[in-house]
């Protein structure tokens, strides 16, 4: 990391300023976010946006995708998108810091990751200070359509989060969680082995 990266992790008051102030590529991530999201959908488009993804973003595992458009602050340069992961159109992802996305997370549409934040006194934000912490999203997440996940939020790992929810504190593993602020109303069991959709079997629906 740049020095300048490293404030924008910290958690500390900095300046905001435009990005290319402080990294001479920045406009140059946005334009390949622009690039990427005007691709089509044929084999040659297809492998062109694996290039741009692995060029662009921080890490990008084996066989993660994301749907077009997506937005960035950074074009995605401070996302780490793990193997396997899927994000749906419309995610917005404010990447001013760190954002780590777990193996085989699902990421529904219009879903927004955001790891950047004000101060509530007025005179700070009227001096333009800012203050970001980075995102952790576990490995096997389903974050459902419309869900916002804010600053310095861990989610563990195989959790879930309701459609439409507002994650403002650390989730843990193996439940799900929904809500404004999203809360935990059960754990993931064993009984979710078995039964779907409400009771549903698993053996008797499986096609």
């Amino acid at each position: 990391m740049t020095d300048f990266e490293k404030i924008l992790n910290s958690g500390k008051l900095y300046r905001v300023q435009d990005g290319s102030d402080s990294d001479p590529r920045y406009q140059e991530y946005l334009q390949q976010m622009e690039t990427y999201n005007q691709l089509g959908y044929t084999k040659a488009a297809e492998q062109k946006k694996q290039q741009i993804l692995k060029q662009l973003f921080a890490e990008v595992g084996d066989k993660a995708y994301i749907q077009a458009p997506y937005y960035a602050m950074w074009g995605g340069h401070h996302v780490h998108l793990g193997e396997k992961v899927y994000v749906n159109f419309n995610c917005t992802f404010v990447d001013d810091a760190q954002i780590y996305i777990g193996d085989g997370t699902m990421i529904a549409p219009n879903v927004t990751i955001i790891a950047a934040s004000h101060p509530v006194s007025p005179t700070l934000r009227a001096e333009g200070y800012g203050c970001n912490r980075p995102v952790h999203i576990g490995k096997n997440v389903w974050l459902a359509a419309n869900v916002t996940v804010l600053q310095g939020v861990h989610v563990g790992d195989n959790s879930i989060i309701g459609a439409g929810s507002l994650v403002t504190k650390d989730i843990p593993t193996n439940v799900i969680a929904m809500g404004t602020p999203a809360k935990v109303v059960r754990k993931i069991t064993a009984d979710d082995e078995t039964y779907y959709d409400h009771g549903r079997l698993i053996s008797e629906n499986k096609v």
